[in-house]
């Protein structure tokens, strides 16, 4: 038995059926030269014989009167009600097509009464491709774990073909090892004593800094939750339905603006959501008079610890006033980063997921009482950022052309955005409600902004 830690136990509280708590990662392959017209059936049915299914991919979460909730074993699996292949028709084949089936598949909620993992083969796309659609429960583990056991089953070229499903690798942080006897028991009291301190004292300074900015005695040092402008297409209640679109970048470019304007990859990549956003709202009737507020979900892991589970915190950026200037928004928004790494490595990593448990449980009590639409939201959007391996990767085989994280939508926020970088490109996927009008529109718009951002940066640093 594995009790859940608080997270974790949180995407639970907040799951309904308008709003399931599992994320997601799309593959888009190519299938290999010499393949036969099988390949992606046989692939099928090769997983199926994965039968040796590993932690967590075996437990099924418990609640009980007499216990706190809690992972177990499953006492069986069965593959056939995890593993499901598809063939999409010819004239329905292209990368919309594949969109528009990956958002159906991403709509139910995952069966409590199994382990909570689904692996969709997708077979028949145009060009000789296929792709792989696969979805966890959060509490299983947050994106950037996901994507890490992703790439550990795939192999670094084409003639390594041995198979390693996701399920079927042991992961680090699933072991069940028994404490040792001799486990001093005022050990385990005192770590657990030194937690909770920092927890209070990392929530006491969080407060503070939060005071001080809602009386304005600073500037910029802390985003406030809950005091975005709640009336815009972005935000609102929490729909069922779902639409995926997505927009890449070349990481040569990337980095040639990195480079000219001494910027991170998410100094960029904000800038550029930024001046797309506020296009996509102006389309819409909406113009923002202060910045847009963003969710941001922080990695509270140690330098080189890997373990499972979640391990983040989400905290409030507020982006650029706003400009005409895409140079000027991305040293606003620049400026507005540096604020928050500040904040960050000045508060316990305890008190920042303390912080977000509290924030996230208001924002979720007003879902749950259906006053998403008129309570302001926590922030305009959610964006994460997910890191990726630098070169292809293969499948069997077959090259991994594209890899796309799908994540969950949050409280009162009818869009989530997740960057994810992968064999030279940076991805930007956008997962929405049904409801958001002309999502593709706000790709599109994301890589205008980039171009619009080039040319604005050349004009700057011109000679």
């Amino acid at each position: 038995m594995s009790t859940l830690s608080l997270l974790d136990l949180g995407f639970f509280v907040a799951e309904t059926e308008a709003s399931p708590k599992h994320v997601a990662g799309l593959l888009i392959c190519k299938t290999p030269p010499k393949a036969g017209p099988g390949f992606v059936k046989n692939l099928y049915r090769e997983y199926l014989t994965f039968t040796d299914v590993k932690a967590p991919f075996n437990r099924v979460i418990r609640f009980s009167l007499k216990a706190m909730p809690h992972w177990e074993p499953a006492a069986s699996i069965d593959l056939a009600q995890h593993i499901f292949y598809h063939r999409l028709p010819r004239g329905g084949n292209d990368r919309q097509a594949l969109y528009d089936f990956v958002a159906k598949l991403h709509v139910p909620m995952l069966d409590r009464s199994r382990p909570l993992w689904a692996l969709h083969v997708i077979d028949g796309l145009e060009g000789g491709r296929f792709a792989l659609y696969q979805k966890v429960h959060h509490a299983y583990a947050d994106g950037v774990t996901m994507a890490r056991w992703t790439a550990q089953g795939l192999a670094a070229t084409p003639d390594q073909l041995e198979l390693t499903p996701v399920w079927s690798q042991r992961h680090s942080g699933h072991g069940e090892r028994r404490k040792r006897a001799s486990q001093e028991l005022m050990h385990s009291l005192w770590k657990e004593v030194g937690g909770t301190t920092m927890r209070v004292l990392g929530v006491g300074r969080l407060a503070a800094m939060l005071l001080l900015e809602s009386v304005r005695l600073t500037k910029n040092a802390i985003a406030l939750p809950f005091v975005s402008t709640a009336r815009t297409p972005l935000t609102g209640q929490v729909t069922p339905g779902r639409q995926f679109t997505t927009a890449a970048v070349a990481m040569e470019r990337v980095d040639a603006i990195r480079a000219r304007t001494r910027s991170t990859l998410n100094h960029v990549a904000l800038t550029c959501l930024d001046g797309a956003l506020r296009r996509y709202l102006q389309d819409q009737g909406v113009d923002l008079k202060r910045p847009i507020t963003i969710q941001m979900p922080v990695n509270l892991r140690r330098e080189g610890e890997k373990t499972a589970g979640n391990k983040i915190g989400i905290i409030q950026v507020e982006l650029s006033p706003p400009t005409d200037d895409p140079y000027v928004r991305l040293r606003n928004i620049g400026f507005s980063l540096r604020n928050v790494r500040t904040m960050i490595d000045s508060v316990a990593p305890e008190g920042i997921e303390s912080y977000t448990v509290i924030t996230g449980l208001v924002a979720q009590l007003a879902e749950l009482l259906k006053l998403s639409n008129t309570l302001p939201p926590m922030g305009n959007t959610l964006v994460s950022n997910v890191p990726g391996p630098k070169e292809h990767l293969y499948l069997r085989g077959a090259r991994m052309e594209e890899m796309h994280p799908i994540s969950t939508l949050p409280p009162s926020n009818l869009l989530n955005i997740t960057l994810f970088s992968y064999a030279g490109q940076l991805y930007f996927g956008l997962i929405a409600t049904d409801e958001l009008p002309n999502l593709h529109r706000l790709g599109d718009y994301v890589q205008e902004a980039f171009t619009e951002l080039e040319a604005s940066v050349r004009d700057a640093h011109a000679p």
